[in-house]
């Protein structure tokens, strides 16, 4: 009876850190920068430009507020979701699920927006300590996006074609 019991014991997904690495990463990474650039910076940030000469300014504290509050939230909404869908897998079948290839990529996914919001975070911290001024943002933007995009196809075909075998498997049995 009790190797009965313990063949029917379903494979639990556990909760690694490297399904979420990337946000988490990036959180540190913003809070090293700002902690970094803090006493670089005036007690005024510029951070919108028209024709390249800064017409808005925000204080110091506030702007910082403003580029890590987001990595925090992104960070704890990718701890969330990933521990959503391992709680939802248990009542998906787990026999040669792709869910265990797939949770790293839907944790770290969210690190696209974070990726942009450091790369702001740098290009103000710049241009306000140094007066260095990076591409813009909306073509950095666009090159995440695009990168984004073919990382998950990549990973959604597989999933797809795996899936596909599977069935294949099934109905062959």
């Amino acid at each position: 009876m009790a190797a009965i019991n313990s063949a029917e014991k379903e494979i639990k997904t556990r909760f690694r850190w490297n399904y979420v690495i990337a946000p988490v990463a990036l959180f540190l990474l913003s809070l090293i920068l700002a902690a970094s650039f803090y006493p670089f910076l005036s007690d005024e940030i510029a951070y919108h430009f028209q024709n390249d000469i800064p017409d808005r300014i925000m204080s110091r504290g506030v702007f910082i507020g403003w580029m890590v509050l987001p990595q925090v939230f992104f960070a704890i909404l990718a701890i969330v979701v990933v521990r959503i869908i391992m709680l939802t897998s248990r009542y998906l079948p787990q026999r040669n699920s792709p869910l265990p290839d797939l949770l790293p990529l839907m944790g770290n996914i969210i690190a696209l927006p974070q990726i942009v919001l450091v790369f702001a975070m740098i290009s103000f911290f710049l241009y306000n300590a140094y007066q260095i001024k990076l591409i813009s943002i909306w073509i950095f933007t666009l090159i995440i996006m695009v990168a984004g995009l073919i990382v998950l196809g990549v990973f959604f075909a597989r999933a797809i074609r795996q899936s596909r075998r599977l069935k294949a498997e099934i109905r062959q049995e």
